[in-house]
């Protein structure tokens, strides 16, 4: 493909920008056109009715709270990793959840910000949950990234340096107490190598590594002062209202979506250029490439990867990554993919492929190795999440019901500072208790708490059934909640509230 060969027209900045549902509509019935039938896994995938371009997520609400998450179906046919989901849900903007593999909600991200990367990670040697937040804006983001601790509350908020904004492609925290961040900056470039004009615009995309607690500038690396804009596979005319002629049009010939810490360099994954780079952290250099126009880096055909995301190092020293296979390819469908490279990291191998039912992810994507040996593939726009074993087997799948940027597993155990929620329903002379706490993990059973008159006392018990759970007992005045760990124990009471 040369970068003036044009794509569908669905784009992936209509997607990410989060205003209209309209794009996701869309893609959705593109993926239902596009996906062949079921793959050689012995798993089998409940067939679903394709969505239509004006198809709305199917919205979960409650009683004890105003809380709303799109609805999640799933599957299970083998052993899975332990740990809930971590999915950022697009509705109007990417909404955070973390879920049990049944599709219950553990928590809701309770202002509906726009969140992306959401994840847990480790900070001053304590687990605590990351994501970036901010504006959506013409296939990047403008924000922050978040650090809150196992009460919800947030601990550190990480800011891009020199001015700049955090992007809403990666917030990858390092063992040293810094984050490693994507930016987007507009700036003027010449663009005739690949036929735009010589005094146009680009996205000059940035690496800078920030310590958190200081939010110190500890790397700013720029895409546009080390490769050439002509590696780029994207056309001019293919992005509309970017082809570079003004800087309200700026070209993105780079798209940076992953960095991830690599001894003494950085890995930088490049959608538009096809191209993982090497970056030495001290000289800005590039090391090495692979894939894309000038791959240093000799991987068979069958193996090769197009418009990737998530690319990660692991201790091994392989390389995963999500193959969004767009544009490109025969087999119509997007894959995690599993590298090993050899000692002089000039070949390399691919090792394992995950694909499932010919899920295409156009855009979006992600690909985790967990400790177990699993790995869970988030297939960006193509609404789903699937748990493969190491083999490439599926054990498990959930349909999210919205597109989710990226998707992981995450062990995680919260004790939220709020209260739990309570309210009540009259059922003939009887009166039905609805409770929930957003974002407890260790509740399993709630006892009720009710009276016609002075303090309410215990009228009953119920194992927690799922995010809200209810119970009806005997008609009363005042009803209050408490939620019980599993010895019995309370961990946490409702307001009392008239029934």
């Amino acid at each position: 493909m040369t970068p003036d060969q044009k794509t569908p027209a669905l784009s992936r900045r209509a997607l990410i920008t989060g205003g209209s549902m309209l794009g996701v509509g869309v893609a959705a019935s593109l993926f239902a056109a596009t996906r062949p039938g079921s793959g050689s896994s012995a798993a089998t995938r409940q067939a679903t009715p394709s969505p239509t371009a004006t198809a709305q997520p199917v919205l979960r609400s409650f009683v004890s709270t105003d809380l709303t998450v799109p609805a999640i179906t799933s599957w299970k046919t083998g052993t899975t990793a332990p740990g809930f989901l971590f999915v950022t849900q697009q509705v109007k903007g990417f909404n955070g959840a973390i879920v049990r593999e049944s599709g219950e909600p553990v928590w809701i991200e309770p202002t509906k910000a726009n969140v992306t990367d959401l994840k847990v990670q480790t900070y001053k040697g304590e687990p605590v949950l990351t994501y970036w937040t901010g504006t959506s804006t013409g296939g990047h983001g403008s924000g922050t990234g978040r650090i809150l601790d196992s009460t919800y509350a947030t601990i550190a908020t990480v800011s891009a340096g020199n001015d700049l904004d955090v992007d809403l492609h990666e917030f990858n925290l390092t063992d040293r107490g810094t984050a490693l961040i994507t930016v987007y900056v507009t700036k003027p470039a010449d663009l005739s190598s690949i036929g735009g004009p010589k005094n146009g615009y680009v996205f000059d995309c940035h690496v800078q590594e920030i310590d958190v607690e200081t939010g110190k500038v500890l790397l700013d690396w720029s895409a546009l002062d080390h490769i050439p804009v002509a590696e780029t596979y994207l056309g001019l005319t293919q992005d509309p209202g970017h082809d570079g002629k003004t800087a309200g049009r700026a070209f993105d010939a780079y798209h940076l979506n992953a960095v991830e810490e690599d001894g003494d360099r950085i890995l930088v994954s490049a959608r538009h250029t096809h191209t993982i780079y090497s970056i030495d952290r001290v000289t800005g250099e590039v090391k090495w490439r692979f894939g894309g126009r000038r791959s240093d880096i000799a991987v068979a055909k069958d193996a090769v990867f197009a418009w990737q995301h998530d690319v990660r190092r692991h201790q091994d020293g392989s390389i995963t990554l999500f193959d969004n296979h767009l544009y490109s390819g025969t087999d119509g469908a997007s894959r995690g993919m599993r590298f090993s490279l050899d000692a002089t990291e000039t070949t390399a191998t691919l090792e394992q492929s995950y694909s499932y039912d010919g899920h295409l992810g156009t855009a979006m994507g992600s690909v985790e190795v967990l400790p177990n040996g699993n790995v869970i593939v988030g297939w960006g726009t193509d609404p789903s999440v699937t748990e493969f074993t190491a083999a490439g087997d599926a054990v498990y799948e959930a349909t999210l019901g919205a597109i989710s940027y990226r998707a992981s597993r995450h062990t995680w155990t919260a004790h939220p500072t709020t209260a739990p929620a309570v309210a009540v329903r009259d059922e003939g002379e009887k009166t039905r208790v609805f409770a929930s706490w957003n974002g407890a993990t260790e509740v399993r059973s709630w006892r009720v708490l009710a009276s016609t008159s002075g303090e309410p006392v215990p009228v009953g018990t119920v194992k927690r059934s799922g995010f809200e759970t209810s119970l009806l007992i005997e008609r009363a005045q005042r009803v209050a909640v408490q939620a019980l760990d599993a010895d019995g124990e309370v961990l946490g009471a409702s307001r009392t509230i008239s029934a």
